[in-house]
């Protein structure tokens, strides 16, 4: 049995927010305690915790005097040493880490929304006050993504980050595919389950998976990418008949991130995709999530588990605590690295494959008054196919492939076609 080394050395932890997760987060400590003793020398300890409401019910059992209601008291406290910020949004929680970091106490965060939108800030903070600020815990739940794209590819030119970053919409869609049930009524189990908040907008439209990509494209790429770069489209237009065309055809439908380098540039969307069945991603389901890294030397990684939850994203928490005590301990610190101002490649400049689904008349010429829109603007068709007869017509085109922009054009034209009723469907098709 390993032995608890003598020259032990405590480290005493301020938590910030006791909600789900800060209260898994202290938990975890008072369990794991002796075996990050035995293996690192170094005494976990949570002194104070923050909270609004002192008196409320909670998961673990704190001694007299841990809880208390001023956060900026816990950050200025001289008894604690190490800050966990897990109170969400970007005031206060920037003034608090930026306080803590001035005091060169190091910072974990789960804050996706602050480290999209002024993680840059925080980051060069960090390194000037020689103090860490890990954030595990922001992409992904329980996911070691972050720390494999900073240390473990740190000299891996990577190419594309692609993935399965929100577990409500990927349970959403899961719902949708295999049990055959319409958009709301997927929302709404999935909010009497939990995976949705109340008000699900955040999710269901592309807000978090995108502030998620914003992360990710500025770890794998060294890019100043900010949540206002990330161009996001959600899943609340999916309907059953779209997850039916994209099944019959041999793919599955999930809204992906998607990060990668186009020459000096870097394009960063969110949006809902078409996945072959036989891609890693589309056996992806409920509320897991997936991340696809894509290098010129490692070829392709998958990384995959829970993507959200109490004790996954406290496991991701506790995980950094343990690096910065140690580098504490040490007198050191990690260091994030510089980031580059780099053109941000706006969508229209984008290429994909594409469905196109056009409800029609079926009557001579409209095949070829449609091909020709596809023509006229460089749009070339992979695989076209009609269904019904009559006024139940549809045609069903998946390019090669093409520029947004171009895609775009080309609907704006179908739209003036006194043959095309509706466009029904258009997803984009990833991962051929």
């Amino acid at each position: 049995m390993t032995q608890v080394p003598s020259a032990s050395r405590t480290v005493r932890i301020g938590v910030l927010g006791c909600g789900n997760v800060g209260s898994a987060f202290v938990q975890l400590v008072a369990t794991q305690a002796d075996m990050v003793e035995a293996r690192t020398g170094i005494r976990l300890e949570v002194v104070k915790v923050a909270v609004r409401n002192v008196s409320k019910a909670r998961d673990v059992t704190l001694a007299d005097g841990v809880l208390v209601r001023d956060a900026r008291s816990v950050v200025e406290n001289p008894e604690v040493d190490l800050v966990v910020e897990l109170i969400g949004g970007i005031e206060p929680a920037r003034e608090l880490i930026s306080t803590a970091l001035a005091a060169g106490k190091p910072v974990v965060t789960g804050n996706k929304e602050l480290l999209a939108n002024v993680g840059h800030e925080l980051w060069a903070q960090s390194d000037r006050a020689g103090a860490d600020l890990l954030f595990e815990a922001a992409v992904a739940g329980g996911i070691p993504l972050v720390r494999v794209l900073r240390e473990s590819l740190r000299g891996e030119p990577v190419r594309r980050v692609m993935g399965i970053v929100n577990g409500t919409t990927n349970f959403i869609l899961t719902k949708m595919t295999e049990d055959g049930a319409e958009y709301s009524a997927a929302l709404t189990e999935a909010q009497r389950l939990g995976f949705a908040e109340r008000d699900p907008t955040a999710d269901v439209e592309g807000f978090d998976a995108g502030a998620k990509s914003a992360i990710i494209a500025s770890i794998a790429f060294g890019a100043k990418v900010v949540a206002g770069d990330v161009y996001h489209e959600g899943i609340s237009g999916i309907t059953a008949a779209d997850i039916a065309i994209a099944k019959r055809l041999g793919y599955v439908v999930k809204l992906l991130g998607i990060a990668e380098r186009q020459g000096d540039s870097v394009a960063v969307r969110v949006h809902p995709a078409m996945v072959p069945l036989t891609h890693p991603l589309a056996s992806v389901r409920d509320s897991y999530n997936a991340v696809f890294v894509e290098g010129d030397a490692v070829g392709s990684l998958m990384f995959y588990g829970r993507g959200a939850g109490g004790l996954p994203t406290a496991s991701a928490v506790l995980g950094d605590v343990i690096d910065a005590a140690v580098n504490l301990v040490k007198g050191t610190h990690g260091t994030i690295g510089s980031f580059a101002r780099v053109p941000v490649v706006p969508i229209d400049e984008t290429s994909s494959q594409y469905l196109v689904s056009l409800d029609v008349e079926d009557k001579p010429g409209v095949l070829h008054a449609i091909t020709g829109i596809f023509a006229a603007h460089g749009v070339s068709i992979r695989a076209a196919e009609q269904e019904g007869i009559g006024t139940d017509a549809r045609l069903v085109f998946i390019t090669h492939d093409a520029r947004e922009s171009d895609v775009q054009a080309c609907l704006r034209e179908f739209r003036d076609l006194s043959v095309v009723r509706r466009t029904s469907d258009v997803l984009r098709v990833i991962g051929e």
